[in-house]
């Protein structure tokens, strides 16, 4: 490289700014790609292997079903869970096209053995570029080919974000487009409604694929920086201040139910009362999904955390904006009155959490 490529004579204070602010969004960028493509990538060559053993390994019989805990117990490898090698081996099955990215000598067995490399739909090199594995997770649901290509398309057309893929599905965009007289029309309005979002490195690293492939905790990541996650973070202090018997236990939980991940802002486990205290806190109006979620994860510890001597959980809502607070206590079948009565009386009252969602509120003015 010549010495004077990266020269710019007479460049003032502003312009410094816009180069380096250049610079900084390029290889964000580029370091935000190059990390889902060989998180894919990898995920689909453990799925290969997973698949090829089951079919032609020489002690295949040996491990049977329970193959996959087998081997996620003997490498004992963050992010090698069963959970994931399911899911791994699910994508290698619905998309073989993926072989042809290889060209490497290091996998040219792979390339010999898939057979079906001529299979229609997005362009693997494509696919890999542009999806992270956690909107593969997204799609893998989707079992119908022509559906599930067409959300492809649409996300990458869109640059849609994982939650946005989530949210169109659940929106039966799909279904919507086949009923519609001018789908052409209503992939334009549907396009256009959303707001182009530019990669960011934070994106990829809350993927929990990502955490898992760069050997972190969700926790060695902060994102003081954020409303949300600085609503969070005094929130946990508020609530320990005042006592009522709450031991901090985690933030941003992860709950894997299936084969999906979710994460619950805030859980405590109260002593006095002996049951964990889910929070979940959201910014901006109130929206009736918010109660099925925090249920779920109430249910979800209920089933799968809760110990014989516990109490059943509970689950505390927070929802705030600049105009009003709400705050719903959630409860997963319990109706014993005593221990409600009891709840109400150690927990933190309704009034006292909305004055902290007004105070926390009204520091955004």
């Amino acid at each position: 490289m010549k010495n004077n490529v990266l020269k710019t004579p007479y460049m003032n204070f502003d312009e410094l700014v816009r180069h380096i602010e250049q610079v900084s969004v390029v290889f964000k960028q580029s370091a935000n790609t190059s990390i889902n493509i060989h998180i894919s990538v990898r995920n689909w060559v453990v799925g290969y292997y997973i698949v090829e053993f089951e079919q032609n390994g020489e002690n295949r019989a040996e491990y049977g079903s329970k193959l996959l805990k087998r081997i996620s117990e003997r490498l004992n490898i963050k992010g090698l869970s069963v959970t994931n090698l399911k899911l791994f081996r699910q994508f290698y099955i619905a998309y073989p096209q993926i072989v042809n990215i290889f060209t490497s000598k290091q996998f040219l067995s792979i390339s010999q053995t898939v057979s079906d490399q001529s299979i229609k739909g997005v362009p693997a090199e494509k696919l890999i570029q542009k999806l992270s594995f956690s909107h593969f997770v997204e799609l893998l649901q989707i079992d119908d080919f022509v559906k599930r290509t067409f959300y492809e398309v649409e996300c990458i057309k869109g640059t849609w974000d994982v939650r946005e893929l989530r949210r169109q599905i659940g929106s039966l965009y799909y279904e919507r487009s086949g009923l519609s007289q001018k789908p052409e029309l209503l992939s334009s309005i549907v396009q256009g409604a959303i707001a182009i979002k530019k990669p960011d490195i934070v994106d990829t690293i809350k993927s929990p694929y990502t955490f898992e492939f760069l050997g972190l905790n969700s926790q060695d990541v902060v994102y003081e920086s954020t409303l949300e996650q600085a609503l969070i973070d005094h929130l946990e202090e508020f609530m320990l201040e005042l006592g009522h018997g709450l031991c901090f236990e985690a933030k941003q939980k992860r709950i894997i139910i299936g084969d999906r991940y979710y994460f619950c802002d805030l859980v405590f486990y109260n002593r006095v009362l002996k049951c964990h205290v889910l929070v979940e806190l959201k910014v901006g109006e109130f929206a009736y999904e918010y109660i099925g979620q925090l249920k779920t994860y109430v249910n979800y510890y209920r089933k799968e955390v809760m110990l014989p001597d516990d109490n059943p959980p509970i689950g505390i809502l927070l929802v705030t904006n600049k105009d009003n607070a709400l705050v719903e206590y959630a409860m997963a079948d319990s109706d014993k009155d005593i221990f409600v009565s009891k709840y109400l009386l150690e927990l933190p009252s309704k009034e006292q959490l909305i004055k902290f969602i007004n105070q926390e509120a009204s520091k955004l003015d």
